[in-house]
């Protein structure tokens, strides 16, 4: 297990989904070679979201193109039936959608899933309230604020999460996370709210300079 310990300085994750999966060895290669410091991979089944990407299998394979963490984002339904075979696979993290899980059965399966060397994070889409997730904050290592309604990448950033992450930041002292629509203008919107790990596709996977563009993100 590769270790994943998180400070409050910036991370910066390249989500998978942006990919040019006919080349996904260079692409991987290159991102990787230009300093980020995670990768983002986005798990969905066409029921929770309106988009069907990737399975266990192929996450085994990015697990053996890379020695960086795989955070694994499952925005899917009934998330706790897939959470072994994502972890045989290959995951460092999991990320799952409070919309999915009760909070009471997120508190249960927190603690096996933990057992396992995993970091544990929960999300919540734009539209759902920080209420949600309060009474599961003192068991997560992370929150992922969806900044984008899941389910495909290239979207444009809604500026209406940002006192959703201004207020976590005033409850949690944890590591917040944002995803959608993240550039180096968005990245530092956020980061002044509060947050401190960015999840980026298009702008990072589509640049001719990725280095450039995530030193662009961190300033």
């Amino acid at each position: 297990m590769r270790v994943c310990k998180w400070f409050m300085d910036i991370k910066i994750g390249a989500s998978i989904l942006s990919a040019d999966f006919a080349h996904l060895e260079s692409e991987i290669n290159r991102v990787q070679n230009a300093g980020v410091d995670f990768f983002h991979i986005d798990i969905m089944d066409g029921h929770f979201v309106p988009n069907i990407t990737i399975g266990p299998g192929v996450l085994r394979d990015i697990h053996k193109l890379t020695s960086l963490p795989l955070d694994v984002h499952l925005m899917i339904e009934r998330p706790f039936s897939w959470v072994n075979r994502f972890i045989a696979a290959g995951a460092d993290m999991l990320t799952l959608h409070i919309e999915t899980v009760s909070p009471s059965v997120f508190r249960r399966q927190a603690k096996y899933i933990k057992s396992k060397g995993i970091k544990l994070g929960i999300s919540l889409n734009p539209g759902t309230a920080l209420a949600r997730i309060k009474s599961v904050l003192d068991i997560v290592d992370f929150v992922l604020v969806m900044s984008v309604n899941p389910g495909f990448g290239g979207q444009e950033f809604k500026s209406c999460v940002l006192p959703k992450i201004k207020y976590l930041r005033q409850i949690y002292n944890g590591d917040i996370a944002v995803d959608g629509g993240i550039n180096n203008i968005t990245a530092k919107r956020v980061i002044k709210a509060g947050a401190n790990i960015l999840a980026c596709g298009t702008f990072i996977f589509e640049a001719r300079d990725p280095k450039a563009a995530i030193r662009k993100q961190k300033r």
